[in-house]
């Protein structure tokens, strides 16, 4: 049985690297980071903030994120655990995981909306640590809607208008992450545009992605870009403004990043093009798939800076 079972998790492993053509491809990582038999991840949705519907467990149900994450874990053959409790951070466990998945909201240390457990901030700092040591991170949608910096507006990712100074990168979480939640328009459809064809799981983005957009700021200068989204023809204030990064990726540290600002819909997470990208995310993450890290925002996005004017929110 120890043996079938050594055999099964290898020939899973290699059907995860052969999936996306990269076998033969991983790179030099600290050793506790693939110790585990298994690749693995541990899916974070703590909600402080505004709480999906996507990341909401009824009746023991698995979220529509877990269900998906774990069918992408069956086809390329890595595990997932989920939880909504901070405290895992202040246990040596997480670190035991081959990369985090965040999709959160709002000032984790808190209780906040969920009621779930906080992080202590010494478990912020340990999570923090862990990632630009060499701990691999993924962050979807509201991620970025995470840890706004004290004295920036805070609220729900559904509050359509936010502070606009451009101080999110005094915040460590932010930094290590790449950019910070602005604001929103109403769901819609829009274009896609590929900045790097080459990186892991990246395909041909379909002509109209229905989405929640997110308007985006305090983008890190040397972020390397994997799609950016076509502003022109979008309805709403908050995309009066230059086509900006949407999907990225940078080394943290010893750390892989990674983000993308889709996944409020449900079928989004049932969308083919979704998919292969989050699994090309993961791969590389993971140090399983190669891919050119060049800093290049200021040539695909160069208006990425220019945030729009949003009215001042009523009272």
């Amino acid at each position: 049985m120890i043996v079938e079972n050594k055999m099964r998790r290898a020939r899973n492993r290699r059907e995860f690297l052969r999936a996306l053509g990269v076998i033969g491809s991983a790179l030099a990582f600290p050793p506790r980071i693939i110790s585990a038999s298994n690749p693995s991840i541990l899916l974070f949705t703590k909600s402080s903030g505004y709480e999906h519907a996507v990341i909401k467990t009824t009746d023991g149900k698995q979220s529509v994120v877990e269900q998906a994450l774990r069918s992408l874990g069956a086809r390329h053959g890595f595990e997932l655990m989920a939880t909504k409790d901070g405290r895992i951070f202040d246990s040596s466990e997480f670190r035991g995981y081959t990369a985090l998945f965040f999709y959160t909201t709002g000032d984790l240390t808190k209780p906040g909306t969920d009621g779930q457990p906080p992080m202590s901030p010494r478990g912020k700092q340990a999570f923090l640590d862990a990632v630009h040591d060499g701990l691999g991170f993924i962050g979807a949608h509201a991620a970025t809607d995470t840890f706004h910096p004290q004295g920036n507006a805070q609220g729900s990712a559904d509050s359509p208008k936010r502070d606009l100074e451009q101080g999110g990168q005094s915040e460590p979480y932010l930094r290590m992450l790449g950019g910070e939640f602005l604001a929103h328009g109403k769901i819609q459809p829009a274009t896609l545009i590929v900045n790097d064809a080459n990186f892991p799981g990246v395909k041909t983005p379909p002509q109209n992605l229905n989405e929640e957009w997110y308007s985006l700021k305090n983008l890190i200068s040397d972020m390397h870009v994997i799609l950016t989204v076509e502003t022109t023809g979008m309805q709403g204030e908050p995309y009066q403004r230059p086509p900006y990064p949407v999907t990225w990726a940078h080394q943290y540290g010893h750390g892989r990043v990674f983000y993308t600002a889709m996944g409020h819909l449900p079928e989004t997470w049932e969308n083919e093009f979704f998919l292969g990208l989050l699994a090309g995310g993961i791969a590389w993450v993971m140090g399983h798939a190669k891919a050119e890290l060049d800093a290049n925002i200021a040539e695909v996005a160069p208006g990425y800076a220019q945030i729009p004017v949003l009215p001042t929110a009523k009272q």
